[in-house]
């Protein structure tokens, strides 16, 4: 088991006093058998009166809501977390689904409507294309390793850019690019893992790097594959490897879109900032 203390600062800062409008916030990591929440603290300021709900997909959600004005935004997200998924590589995959391709019981099919197929048909071509170059001679027949080759060829053949505007890139767009941040690279194993007809979902949360645990850094995002026996398995095309004890999650949600870790809206005069930091760090 390993421990981490997760801190996560956001700060607007406004051209004058601004009424602030009701704000999301997903920043409260994600509990189950592999992540336990020690402990976690919100603060905020101004003053909000906070309304916690849990969404479609069971994310941890909160609605703060303020009275007064201010010209300056402050949310600080401090949470411990124990991990338990140290042996990511460590389960089993029913006999039906261990070589690809393989189909989704009708039971299982209908609850993962929503992770499979949805590209455009631009990016069907694109993608196409983009696995045909990449398994150029043969494609691999077991399930596992398929996956495993796909995450490793975006991190090994595409360029990791660090990306400030808010939003996801198109995978035509990476593609063309042949570049990306992390929500970039995942969006793109999305969508061609479900080309292949894998159901898959976008994840949010913060990763811990043994070179940078001491520097502010920022949100990270990856892919989950629904592998039947295993469950949802996480592929991280940003380090090119399986998503384990060092990576936190907070959200999970079909579109990338649906997910941002704050958002809301202000009433006042135009022009404002944004700053962002975030330190992961292990402890005992």
């Amino acid at each position: 088991m390993k421990r981490f203390r997760v801190v996560h600062q956001t700060t607007y800062e406004y051209s004058d006093d601004v009424q602030l409008d009701a704000h999301t916030l997903r920043l409260r990591p994600r509990e189950g058998h592999d992540q336990h929440l020690e402990s976690s603290t919100l603060t905020i300021s101004p003053n909000a009166e906070l309304k916690w709900h849990r969404d479609v997909e069971s994310n941890s959600v909160a609605i703060a809501r303020f009275s007064e004005a201010s010209h300056r935004l402050h949310i600080e997200s401090d949470s411990i977390v124990q991990k338990f998924d140290v042996l990511p590589q460590d389960f089993l995959i029913e006999d039906y689904a261990v070589n690809y391709p393989f189909c989704y019981p009708s039971e299982d099919a209908i609850t993962l409507a929503p992770y499979l197929r949805n590209n455009t048909d631009e990016d069907y071509i694109l993608i196409k294309n983009w696995l045909n170059n990449a398994w150029a001679t043969r494609q691999p027949n077991q399930t596992f390793k398929l996956l495993l080759s796909m995450n490793q060829y975006i991190y090994q053949t595409l360029q990791y850019i660090k990306r400030d505007e808010e939003g996801v890139q198109s995978s035509s767009a990476t593609l063309s690019k042949n570049a990306g941040s992390c929500r970039d690279y995942a969006n793109l194993f999305i969508d061609a893992a479900r080309y292949l007809g894998f159901a898959a979902r976008f994840v949010s949360g913060y990763v811990h790097t043994e070179d940078e645990h001491h520097l502010s850094g920022t949100t990270h995002a990856w892919a989950e594959v629904f592998i039947p026996g295993a469950g949802w398995k996480g592929f991280d095309p940003t380090h090119g490897g399986l998503v384990g004890a060092n990576h936190i999650a907070v959200a999970v949600s079909r579109l990338p879109e649906l997910v941002p870790a704050v958002s809301g809206a202000f009433w006042g005069l135009p022009g404002s900032s944004l700053k962002v930091d975030v330190w992961v760090t292990e402890i005992g």
